[in-house]
């Protein structure tokens, strides 16, 4: 499945967090959040991403964004990784079916069983940025800052939305 481009209506997904909570894109709504799909928990060039990631938070949440992290592993897996690393947003198991979010965001690698390096900005129900990186390469903290430096909390969401007709 192709990857949705900006503009695109956000793909349908129900996944659940470290905790077993139920995170769907219709509970989501209109609310702007930021799907990171990752290969594998604990992994070293994850594990870096997400660490960094975690660095930003508070960057994500003035700008009115929730950030989520999403892999193909199990929940359990995912609260211990989230518990060791401390991380202060939500990692998503896209566990079972598996790979079915990562499938529709056309970022799954089926040979690997495991999700691509995806990146996807959502405000409105749509995509406003994607971007991603090679097996095995971080993605640019940079390219997160430029996304982010066009959302001003939810007013911010809404200009952006009518601005780029989404």
């Amino acid at each position: 499945m192709p990857s949705p481009r900006p503009g695109a209506a956000v793909p349908e997904f129900d996944l659940v967090n470290q905790h077993g909570e139920p995170v769907t894109s219709r509970s989501l709504g209109d609310r702007a959040y930021c799907l990171v799909f990752y290969p594998f928990a604990f992994s070293r060039v994850c594990t870096a991403e997400l660490r960094e990631l975690a660095s930003e938070h508070a960057r994500f949440a003035a700008a009115g964004v929730r950030l989520f992290g999403v892999s193909v592993d199990h929940k359990y897996a995912l609260r211990a990784y989230a518990d060791q690393e401390r991380l202060p947003f939500e990692l998503l198991a896209d566990f079972w079916p598996h790979g079915a979010a990562a499938q529709a965001f056309g970022c799954f690698d089926p040979q690997a069983g495991r999700a691509g390096r995806s990146t996807y900005l959502v405000a409105g129900g749509r995509i406003i940025t994607a971007f991603s990186s090679e097996a095995g390469q971080a993605r640019s903290l940079g390219e997160y800052r430029r996304a982010l430096l066009e959302l001003d909390g939810d007013e911010g969401v809404g200009r952006l939305v009518r601005r780029k007709g989404l």
